[in-house]
């Protein structure tokens, strides 16, 4: 049994939610009757609440995201239908910001912004009420200051904003991973929230400022999950390479610690300078990602939705990664953006090819609630769907035909491209051609032979890129570039008429932290 019940449907199994453990940490006495549970999209929701239902909990909160809010939705249905009593509290971006366009009007509470103090005091509120109403809920004015506590348009579920936690003061959540968490699981981290920029497709725009943790007592708790056994560390601050004191200092743990590890941050693109260059450089390879988004390399398009771009600097930074460091770099374009138009992506990704072999993700623009990018919807006719993703369907400039085209080719630029598994072989779709053009061409031809971009295991995918490249290339070219690539891969998956000839250059398997993907593109 648990008084409380912290859960969330993560995307995958060796994802954690962070957030479920900043709640946790912070609930003081009530902690000893608090327990997190956590489960997966693709487990079934009837089964979910029968697995949460089994703790009678009293109170149960969910962190709400865009990936799992349909389900969540589906999964509030149940619990209220089954177990009216239980009292159900929404946190996340997806619960926190409206307008809300998947139902959770049978929530009893909703809790906007850092939740840490203020679902603290709701849990205390919830289970020693002043005034038993739900509706005439006391909440410390220091929390929740006048105003901030309203009724949803359905006087069913209660909508709190909550002011934004001192960093100073709340508890560090790292204790809270488990040991299985720490064998299994990503480990997620953070060194400051908030971010400096507006760009207007994200949430994090939202935040008016930058505020950093504790640096040493952050230094500590990294140091006690090292000690535990973690090894791979994903930053998830917005702008890790703004403050260089904390940047050189967390830099500076993980070298001096033994490989291997893996330690990944979301950077500024304009923004290395000296000292942090000579450290990023002293990576042991395989050890640093480092996560930049791009979005797009047009000043006009980008001016359109107040995001900075300084591309001498951009450009200048990326070649220095790509030629003086071992850094694995993970890069964002975004298709869609308002005012862009297909040519101008292309312009966008044939740049970044020709700066670096790094990981490309092409993303679908998306209208979160929260942001102010529907702004630009008259003017540049922006029509997105109403169910998550939120993604866009059509603008001016690009037709819905053309954006489902685009999806495709991101779906399948993410299998030839991005995943390293064909790293020489790619290559030879372009030449010294347009590589948006001519991958564009190979994204339509594979979706003639495959009729989905799903489910494609590897064995079809080198028949598809073979048969595909043979059509203008000679096939020994072609099968000394897929050698070459299929070397990496355990024996079983290499095609027969490539078997051979790649067992003669087998390299031996060794146990590393490195992801999968970027391991492939080392």
């Amino acid at each position: 049994m648990s008084t409380i019940l912290l859960t969330t449907l993560n995307a995958r199994y060796a994802h954690s939610a962070l957030g479920l453990r900043y709640l946790y940490a912070n609930l003081h006495e009530l902690q000893d009757d608090t327990k997190i549970v956590e489960f997966t999209i693709n487990e079934q929701i009837q089964t979910i609440a029968e697995d949460i239902l089994r703790h009678t909990p009293k109170i149960i909160g969910i962190s709400v995201y865009i990936w799992n809010a349909s389900q969540t939705a589906e999964l509030i249905e149940i619990i209220k239908k089954v177990a009216p009593d239980t009292v159900i509290v929404l946190g996340g971006p997806e619960a926190g910001y409206t307008p809300h366009r998947v139902d959770f009007s049978r929530a009893d509470y909703i809790i906007s912004g850092e939740g840490e103090v203020a679902f603290y005091e709701l849990c205390k509120e919830i289970l020693n009420p002043v005034i038993p109403a739900k509706a005439g809920i006391q909440l410390d004015p220091r929390v929740y200051p006048k105003g901030q506590v309203k009724l949803e348009d359905d006087d069913k579920t209660i909508f709190i904003k909550a002011i934004m936690p001192d960093l100073k003061a709340i508890t560090l959540p790292y204790r809270a991973y488990s040991d299985e968490d720490v064998a299994n699981r990503t480990i997620y981290v953070e060194a400051s929230r908030g971010c400096p920029f507006e760009c207007e497709f994200c949430l994090s725009s939202m935040d008016e400022k930058v505020r950093n943790f504790p640096l040493d007592e952050l230094i500590e708790e990294f140091e006690i999950l090292w000690q535990r056994g973690a090894r791979s560390f994903k930053f998830i601050d917005r702008t890790f390479n703004l403050n260089m004191t904390f940047a050189n200092r967390l830099l500076d743990f993980f070298l001096s610690k033994e490989p291997p590890y893996f330690a990944h941050f979301e950077v500024i693109p304009d923004h290395f300078p000296d000292v942090l260059k000579a450290k990023i450089s002293l990576f042991p390879e395989g050890s640093l990602q480092l996560e930049i988004g791009i979005q797009t390399l047009d000043p006009i398009i980008a001016k359109g939705i107040n995001r900075p771009l300084r591309l001498e600097k951009i450009f200048e930074n990326l070649q220095f990664l790509e030629n003086e460091t071992k850094a694995h770099m993970h890069l964002d374009l975004i298709v869609g953006l308002p005012g862009e138009t297909l040519a101008g992506f292309g312009r966008n990704l044939d740049k970044l090819v020709s700066l670096t072999h790094s990981e490309i993700q092409i993303g679908i623009l998306k209208n979160l609630s929260g942001t102010t990018l529907s702004r630009h919807d008259k003017e540049h006719g922006m029509i997105y769907s109403d169910t998550p993703p939120y993604d866009i369907l059509q603008n001016n400039n690009l037709s819905f035909e053309q954006i489902q085209k685009m999806k495709r080719f991101a779906r399948f630029w993410d299998i030839f491209y991005n995943s390293g598994s064909f790293e020489n072989t790619v290559k030879l779709l372009w030449d010294k051609e347009s590589v948006f053009n001519s991958f564009y061409a190979f994204s339509e031809w594979i979706y003639t032979q495959t009729l989905s971009t799903w489910k494609i295991s590897l064995d079809r995918q080198i028949t598809l890129i073979y048969d595909y490249l043979i059509l203008s290339h000679d096939r020994e070219t072609v099968e000394k570039a897929l050698t070459e690539d299929m070397s990496k891969r355990p024996e079983k998956t290499i095609p027969f008429f490539l078997r051979q000839k790649t067992l003669e250059n087998k390299n031996k398997n060794e146990k590393s932290v490195t992801p999968k993907r970027q391991a492939n593109r080392i």
